[in-house]
């Protein structure tokens, strides 16, 4: 096996920490850089949307040991372009042998002329926890694992909170709607107004001009309808994008060998475009040490290697249930505080 003789990482977040992470620990010595438009070391970002908002905590800081896995880190820098071999920031130029890109995603916001705040980075949560005060009115666009969390973390906090959503149920795209249907009650047991079925058709300074018509108050409106991949800086390149990278993926890529495009070698890992391997491939391949693997097992291509790796949770657990099939059932009392869902594929259980 010949091991790349630098590595690249894009993308200073959870994923691209725990890549660099298995690297060593499967005894790669090479020298490593890791890249990051943000100006913090890596961070988690789940507990921006409830125990940041909420006050219990400041900083989610994941505080690595950088010095002992003996990694360049240039933050405050933003990839701009991809050429053979060079990766170009708005701070100069880097050479690789693999590229490893875990840029994660950007936020969807909403037309119009009003502000909106987004749920995606510390400086976005610190700022909205700063107008989250007792008695402001709070809207809330989009009814999903964010919009939820916030909206129970704000309510708490005293705000008069709304959220809106466009599908008949919450989490319908997340979960489906049977199971979304049941955290409907989570909303009304925090005191939110929650509205379904309810389109906006923009954001405009003092609040939301409704689809239909109407028109909703609001001191603050945060958009949460979902996020797109982080690829813009690679138009032009020899990575294709469709939605997202487009990789061709096969079972392969699980035992550590790449999928050549054109002249790049690549591997998905994690939710990039539809149709979504993840669905199919589970926990094993939504995981940074895939990535990893795969740079390692690599032999070394003259324009360098270029591997994808999705931001997962440090469990690696997926939540969306398999497309087309209802849930098979749920365990616990769904008024209840503590229940779980499961959904059955062919051959076995698949997701809870």
């Amino acid at each position: 096996m010949t091991s790349p003789g630098h590595v690249v990482v894009v993308g200073a977040g959870l994923a691209g920490l725990r890549t660099i992470e298995d690297l060593r620990g499967r005894g790669y010595a090479g020298p490593v850089t890791l890249v990051g438009a943000e100006p913090r070391l890596p961070y988690d970002r789940p507990p921006l949307s409830k125990k940041l908002m909420t006050g219990a905590l400041d900083d989610t800081t994941l505080r690595p040991d950088l010095d002992s896995l003996q990694v360049e880190v240039r933050l405050a820098e933003r990839a701009v372009a991809l050429a053979d071999g060079v990766l170009a920031t708005d701070g100069g130029e880097h050479a690789f042998d693999a590229l490893v890109l875990a840029t994660g995603a950007t936020p969807v916001t909403l037309p119009g002329d009003g502000r909106q705040h987004v749920l995606r980075t510390i400086e976005d949560a610190l700022e909205l926890r700063g107008l989250l005060r007792s008695g402001a009115a709070l809207a809330i666009v989009g009814a999903g694992w964010i919009g939820a969390e916030l909206a129970t973390a704000a309510a708490e906090l005293g705000c008069q909170v709304t959220v809106l959503e466009a599908a008949r149920t919450p989490l319908a795209a997340a979960v489906g709607a049977e199971v979304g249907g049941l955290t409907a009650r989570w909303y009304t047991a925090a005191g939110v107004d929650l509205r379904l079925g309810q389109g906006v058709d923009s954001v405009q300074p003092g609040g939301l001009a409704l689809a239909g018509g109407g028109w909703l108050p609001a001191d603050v409106v945060v958009t949460a309808v979902g996020v797109r991949p982080a690829v813009s800086w690679l138009a032009g390149s020899a990575v294709a994008l469709d939605n997202g990278v487009a990789v061709r993926l096969s079972a392969a890529d699980l035992g550590g060998r790449g999928v050549r495009r054109g002249r790049l070698r690549g591997i998905r890992v994690g939710a990039v475009r539809p149709p979504a391997p993840v669905r199919a491939l589970g926990r094993r391949a939504a995981r940074p040490e895939v990535v990893a693997a795969n740079v390692l097992a690599a032999a070394r291509p003259t324009t360098g290697a270029v591997l994808l790796v999705g931001a997962v949770r440090p469990d690696g657990a997926v939540r969306r249930p398999p497309r087309g099939r209802p849930a098979a059932g749920v365990a616990g009392r769904p008024e209840g505080v503590r229940w779980a869902a499961a959904w059955l594929a062919a051959g076995g259980w698949s997701r809870c």
